[in-house]
């Protein structure tokens, strides 16, 4: 076929394109900020810089779970530890703040470091003589860090929210151990940083001190974080989930049982709402309708109607289904498994096969059928309308929840001069032709 173009454009395309992959492979490697052209309106990040710092606490006198007899169950000796947690804050930062951009982490194989980049800049100098903002405890899964969902947690805190995510002692790539760990400290993991948060808030010489709006706080968990946020959203769970030790011996999650004492101080008063992204636990019977009917706070789920771990109908629409006693909505990505939505994008060192763990490491991030950078956006517009409604009683945040319940009936009509018809009822938020592929559904008492 003839060449329709001159050599000189031909020369200059391939300059172009060479520079652009110079560019994305030196200054956009890794980059957990990224917004697509078709990113929902909510996605975008809001008008504060962000600062990023780690903290290391430790709490006291926790049940070590790993080191358990599991040969005598019934043993009366249950060895207990002081449990490590390191916690990554993400917070608005001064007008005038500045500092690197570069955090370092380590992938799911748990031993290949890498650098990820976004808007946070490390230790930088807090916005403060403002109004406290809202805080929002962020739990990842299993396994999993406090950076695989930091695209929502630095999006969330340009947005005016401290936001605070936890490395989960073995849960996490560098820790992995029993997951009967897991299901116990999940939950008192999260309510253990929503204390020592309020603690440190009062506390002078915080570097945030009396920023921190603590009794106006949300839980974002995913797979066994959200697992932990239902718990705390006061399910409690069955009696066949404590007694079964397939899962827990020693009946140690007799504290989040439906109907103990521990459990019926849940939800935390402080907590006002919960996303949970793909929580683990329904399509294994942890919960039932009595259980699921003690949660009397606004519930979004967020899940892959495909998803092969944690369930869809039998699993986390399920949940949502049989929390009858609060409001709650579902988010589900059409084809999408169980990653919807939650991950960060893929690192590029990730693209290789692990022999130890049977997999391309990327799988652990990314999704066959949707692009991670397209589900965060999402994932990022629908967690600011909620917690905006629900944190900060916006109801401008309404309309970007009122929506048709299968995007893809929704109706495009805007006259000319960009009104809406009477018949729009295309998602709000959403450009014109990209509101595809999603349900947004609402259940009420």
């Amino acid at each position: 076929m003839k060449n329709l173009y001159p050599s000189s454009f031909v020369t200059l395309l391939t300059f172009l394109s060479m520079t652009l992959v110079i560019s994305t492979s030196v200054n956009g490697q890794n980059r957990i900020d990224t917004q697509r052209p078709d990113a929902p309106k909510l996605a975008a990040y809001g008008k504060h810089k962000v600062g990023v710092r780690t903290l290391e606490l430790v709490n006291p006198n926790q049940i070590d779970v790993v080191n358990i007899d599991t040969t005598d169950p019934d043993s009366p000796v249950i060895p207990r530890y002081d449990r490590p947690l390191s916690v990554e804050l993400w917070y608005p930062a001064a007008d005038d703040a500045n500092g690197g951009k570069i955090q370092t982490t380590y992938l799911r194989d748990g031993t290949t470091e890498i650098e990820i980049s976004g808007k946070a800049m490390r230790d930088a100098k807090p916005l403060k003589d403002s109004e406290a903002f809202p805080f929002i405890v962020i739990s990842h899964g299993y396994p999993g860090n406090r950076y695989l969902m930091a695209h929502l947690g630095e999006n969330l805190a340009s947005k005016g929210y401290i936001v605070a995510a936890i490395d989960h002692t073995d849960s996490t790539y560098r820790t992995l151990a029993s997951f009967q760990s897991t299901l116990v400290n999940r939950p008192l993991d999260q309510g253990f940083v929503l204390d020592e948060m309020e603690k440190m808030n009062a506390t002078p010489s915080f570097f945030l001190h009396g920023m921190v709006d603590i009794n106006n706080s949300a839980i974002i968990g995913y797979s066994m974080g959200g697992y932990g946020a239902v718990i705390m959203s006061g399910a409690g769970i069955t009696e066949q989930a404590v007694t079964s030790d397939m899962l827990v011996p020693s009946g140690l999650l007799s504290m989040y049982q439906s109907g103990a004492a521990s459990q019926s101080s849940r939800p935390d008063p402080r907590i006002k709402t919960v996303i949970a992204f793909a929580p683990w636990g329904m399509n294994y019977r942890l919960w039932n309708e009595k259980g699921l009917g003690e949660i009397d706070i606004p519930m979004l789920f967020v899940a892959g109607s495909v998803d092969d771990v944690s369930g869809y109908e039998n699993g986390v629409r399920a949940l949502w289904g049989k929390a009858q006693n609060t409001e709650r909505a579902l988010l589900t990505y059409e084809n999408a498994n169980h990653g919807a939505g939650a991950p960060m994008p893929a690192p590029e060192e990730s693209f290789y096969f692990n022999t130890e763990l049977g997999i391309n490491v990327s799988e652990h991030y990314t999704d066959p059928v949707w692009a991670n950078t397209r589900m965060n956006n999402i994932a990022q517009h629908f967690a600011t309308a909620w917690l905006g409604k629900y944190l900060k009683n916006n109801d401008a945040m309404n309309r970007y929840l009122d929506l048709v319940p299968y995007s893809n009936e929704g109706v495009w009509a805007k006259d000319e001069s960009g009104e809406e018809k009477p018949e729009h009822t295309h998602w709000k938020g959403f450009k014109n032709r990209t509101a595809k592929g999603l349900r947004f559904e609402w259940l009420r008492p």
